[in-house]
């Protein structure tokens, strides 16, 4: 497995290949079985990993909290809905959620868990994504997911293997 620190730049070595692979992909994977191996894939590599260890994604995003979240989360912390927003987030009015004023996430701890414990928004929780069907419709997605995560980068060069994909100079 990548190193979380080097994921970003062996990424960028792919890229050409990783954009390649992923024109393959439209053109001849079939949704359901791609998202089947995708799912595997997630299921398998994510048994075994501790993202408290990595966090890239909690570094390189904002994180993102729904209107309807926000009394939870304020609540959690100990604190008023004004202070949560005050202290910590930034109106997307075009989303109506809320996200965090900076990068690394307001609420990445220095041990690598999140101040909001099991309110973590869902949409921390599911990142990658690559459990989650329509992958095929989400490829590029993906791809930003390759260049950040650990395990999606595992597991697309791992389906660039099983489906016999190498880089053509």
């Amino acid at each position: 497995m990548i190193v979380p620190r080097k994921v970003k730049f062996e990424a960028k070595k792919r890229e050409n290949e990783n954009i390649e692979f992923r024109t393959f992909l439209k053109c001849n994977a079939d949704e359901k079985e791609l998202d089947k191996q995708f799912k595997k894939l997630h299921e398998e590599l994510f048994a075994n990993y501790d993202c408290s260890r990595c966090r890239n994604c909690c570094k390189m995003y904002c994180g993102s909290i729904p209107e309807e979240d926000m009394e939870k989360d304020a609540d959690y912390l100990g604190i008023t809905k004004e202070e949560l927003i005050s202290f910590y987030l930034i109106k997307k009015e075009s989303e109506n959620t809320y996200v965090t004023k900076h990068h690394p996430c307001d609420f990445l701890e220095e041990d690598g868990n999140c101040k909001l414990g099991k309110y973590k928004p869902e949409n921390c929780r599911k990142y990658p994504y690559t459990d989650q069907p329509g992958r095929l419709q989400s490829l590029y997605s993906v791809l930003e997911a390759v260049e950040v995560c650990p395990i999606a980068f595992e597991i697309y060069e791992r389906l660039k293997k099983e489906y016999g994909f190498g880089y053509r100079r």
